[in-house]
């Protein structure tokens, strides 16, 4: 079971993340200062250290130097106000792997868990961990009916939208093509953009992913180009960036369209004349990458409203592939609730059999706006909630069995789809009043579920500034 530390003075917040993360699978430990937290890591091993920036006998940033001293490839979140963004981005490039603003999001803070989970550790020689993905050995390839499967992370389907999805694969994949990957959030993009890899010529070389999504320009040319020693206030030492990691394979990147003009234009240059230069710099690198980028927007909107580069667009869009949403490839929910099923059995030491007919319809009716990767995560919940036998819907979140089906626009002929999920904001009275604060509530958290919880870039769909957004979701909870 992985261990997580807690390091935060408020004791109702390090009761809530405990009481939560335990019921997410993980074993806790929490500290109610930086000192204590320091001696605590240092008495035991944890996997992930969750700590607040401000604290009552030190900063967040004392307490990161003292665990890295300790043990340079210790992973360390920490926990911030919105004021302190730029802090907090200072932080990671002291070697933090990540921040995570207040109010906090729950589903956000096991998506952060989640990936620092996933990053190989680095050698003492490297450093700190940085943001690279694990190693393309762990992601063994086999076919299925002719069809090739991640037998690592997903399962390919059968229906026709998966078929069309997979001819295109097989069709690009041996090229050199620059691609562009749409979809919605948890579609799988990274793990297509694996599958292309491993089909090509450069399957015997790195496949780098990077998440573009929450970076700020200074932090992003750092982690595309790398940097020199003393390039920026907290560059102790040279890095390499991703795509020396990458060169000779493939370089993704994810929610490319949250890149910096200035990062669009450096990226131009990479692309045009295979050279760069480490942030800080004067050395020109040749490298050779393919570069697969991901979106949930349409990137040709996006240069049409000035928000991405022209000519960006047309080097990335050599070729272009629209990953179906889970609610359009039926079919296919059987097979990933199977295969997802034995993997939850695996992870828990369980032998739950398999679901009840009552569980599969409620699961053929549902929208699944999470896509593949809230199907995942709702069997995992079921799994864990099932003594034996079959899988009933009373294991089953509310806001599916309660959902109510419609056929959206564009939905095929009987396709359904569900309403939006509500949260009691909840009040006794329906009125008017708590009628709209729940459609706000509703609204807010279909937008950060949709760009994985950047808030940012939520707040800039909702026409809000990002501080409105905070107080809104702060004043939804309990």
């Amino acid at each position: 079971m992985k261990r997580i530390l807690i390091i935060d003075d408020d004791m109702d917040m390090c009761n809530l993340l405990s009481r939560f993360l335990q019921k997410k699978g993980f074993e806790t430990d929490a500290s109610h200062s930086g000192n204590k937290g320091i001696a605590k890591f240092k008495e035991s091993k944890f996997d992930v250290v969750l700590c607040d920036f401000r604290l009552g006998d030190k900063e967040g940033r004392e307490v990161l130097r003292e665990i890295k001293q300790f043990d340079p490839q210790a992973i360390v979140i920490i926990i911030t106000g919105y004021s302190d963004i730029k802090t907090a981005v200072d932080v990671i490039k002291a070697g933090a792997f990540d921040y995570i603003t207040k109010p906090l999001i729950p589903e956000e803070v096991v998506n952060v868990i989640g990936r620092a989970m996933q990053q190989p550790v680095a050698s003492s020689e490297q450093g700190p961990a940085r943001n690279a993905p694990a190693s393309t050995s762990a992601y063994s390839m086999k076919k299925v009916n002719g069809r090739p499967v991640g037998d690592e992370e997903f399962l390919v389907g059968q229906s026709p939208a998966t078929k069309e999805l997979y001819r295109q694969i097989e069709l690009v994949a041996p090229t050199n093509y620059s691609i562009i990957l749409y979809g919605e959030s948890g579609t799988g993009k990274e793990v297509i953009a694996r599958t292309i890899h491993q089909y090509s010529a450069r399957k015997d070389k790195p496949f780098v992913a990077m998440d573009c999504g929450t970076l700020s320009k200074e932090l992003a040319g750092s982690e595309l180009f790398g940097h020199v020693k003393g390039a920026f206030t907290g560059a102790l030492g040279d890095k390499e960036g991703h795509f020396e990691l990458a060169n000779g394979g493939t370089l993704f990147l994810d929610e490319v369209a949250n890149l910096s003009y200035e990062i669009q234009a450096a990226l131009l240059r990479v692309i045009q004349e295979r050279k760069f230069k480490r942030v800080g710099g004067v050395k020109e690198m040749d490298v050779d990458v393919r570069i697969i980028v991901a979106s949930n927007e349409n990137l040709q909107e996006a240069y049409r409203k000035g928000r991405f580069r022209e000519d960006l667009f047309h080097r990335f869009n050599e070729f272009s592939i629209q990953l179906p949403a889970l609610r359009y490839r039926r079919e296919d929910i059987p097979l990933f609730a199977e295969f997802f099923l034995v993997k939850a059995n695996k992870e828990l030491n369980k032998e739950v059999e398999g679901l009840a007919e009552e569980t599969m319809q409620t699961f053929m009716n549902y929208s699944w706006p999470g896509n593949l990767r809230e199907f995942r995560n709702v069997i995992r919940r079921a799994a864990l909630l099932t003594s034996s036998g079959l899988i009933s819907t009373k294991v089953l979140p509310p806001e599916i069995v309660d959902s109510h089906s419609f056929a959206p626009a564009g939905a095929s002929a009987g396709e359904a789809y569900s309403a939006p999920v509500h949260h009691p904001v909840a009040h006794k009275d329906t009125d008017l009043k708590n009628a709209a604060a729940q459609a706000e509530y509703d609204t807010i958290m279909n937008v950060l579920k949709q760009v994985n919880y950047n808030k940012s870039r939520a707040a800039e769909i909702l026409k809000i500034d990002r501080k409105t957004l905070y107080n809104k979701i702060k004043s939804y909870q309990p």
